[in-house]
């Protein structure tokens, strides 16, 4: 036989050892490594975390999947992390959850701090304290689903490309849906402008009004000063990518890549109702936006004014 038959079958021989036996061995380390996880959450959570995750309502498919790629099991891991920094890490203090309504509702926060973590708190409240619970459809920039992994990772945890037909889609199926309307440009305020609103887009208005859906206000106190951020750069946002790249000198630090242990304070505002007509003017549209703005503004400065320092 040739060399390259011989070859070819030693291939072959590789082949049918590896489906044999490598493949089970490894699914059965997964399998494992999995149980050890539910094992460690159990310990951690008790049956809290489980029986949480029973009472959510999800439109999902027999394997599991929702038609946006959400995988609850994979919610459910990222919610241990979550609790982690709810609950110790951050020690988040929520007031007014139980005035959110059932059904469909759109969440409208300030955004704030550098890194989506408040949004990532947010969803820990509503999963967590509200009652019942509900995981939350954050609208996320379109860009970041050009990061390696980050995008799949995203996906999985239920979060949504910040597109009008996807909000739209998952209000229709009674969803829950956070949408922060200053986008980047509020994300990476610099310190100087902390809880001072940027302007807000109208889009989440316009959606609101199609769907007859609900606004739910929430003031988030705490991330503005989790990262000091001196400014932005334009010239390293490009670089990278990026809408806007926040000049944080606190990331230079070693260990400063963390955030800073600041005790956060959600408030979650009385439900606002409106009327008109989606495709009115924007100067119409801003009107009612306004009156959202004035709502959050309100939550923030009754946050501010309680809490009696930034770590406590």
């Amino acid at each position: 036989m040739s060399a390259k038959g011989t070859l070819l079958r030693w291939r072959a021989r590789a082949r049918r050892l590896v489906v044999r036996e490598a493949l089970p061995a490894v699914e059965r380390g997964l399998v494992l490594v999995r149980d050890a996880a539910d094992d460690a959450l159990l310990g951690f959570f008790g049956p809290e975390l489980e029986l949480r995750m029973r009472r959510v309502v999800l439109a999902c498919d027999k394997a599991g999947v929702d038609p946006f790629g959400f995988q609850p099991e994979a919610a459910k891991y990222a919610g241990a992390l979550m609790a982690f920094f709810h609950r110790g890490y951050f020690r988040t203090r929520v007031f007014g959850i139980d005035q959110v309504p059932k059904g469909r509702v759109l969440l409208i926060a300030n955004h704030s701090g550098q890194l989506p973590v408040d949004a990532m708190l947010i969803g820990a409240a509503m999963f967590f304290d509200a009652e019942p619970p509900r995981f939350i459809r954050s609208m996320v920039e379109k860009w970041t689903q050009t990061l390696p992994f980050v995008g799949t990772f995203l996906q999985r945890v239920g979060q949504v490309v910040g597109v009008p037909e996807n909000a739209r889609r998952l209000l229709e199926q009674d969803e829950a849906v956070l949408v922060f309307p200053e986008g980047s440009r509020g994300i990476s305020k610099p310190f100087r402008d902390r809880y001072r609103l940027t302007p807000f887009g109208l889009g989440f208005m316009r959606l609101a009004l199609e769907t007859n859906t609900p606004i739910v206000p929430i003031g988030v106190v705490g991330g503005e000063e989790q990262y000091i951020s001196l400014g932005t750069s334009e010239r390293l946002a490009g670089l990278f990518g990026m809408p806007i790249f926040p000049l944080v000198p606190q990331w230079l630090i070693p260990g400063g890549q963390l955030p800073l242990p600041t005790r956060y304070r959600l408030y979650f505002g009385a439900p606002l109702t409106f009327d008109g007509d989606p495709d009115d003017e924007d100067t119409v549209i801003d009107e009612k936006v306004g009156v959202v703005c004035k709502a959050i503004e309100k939550l923030l400065a009754q946050g501010l004014a309680e809490r009696t320092g930034i770590f406590r």
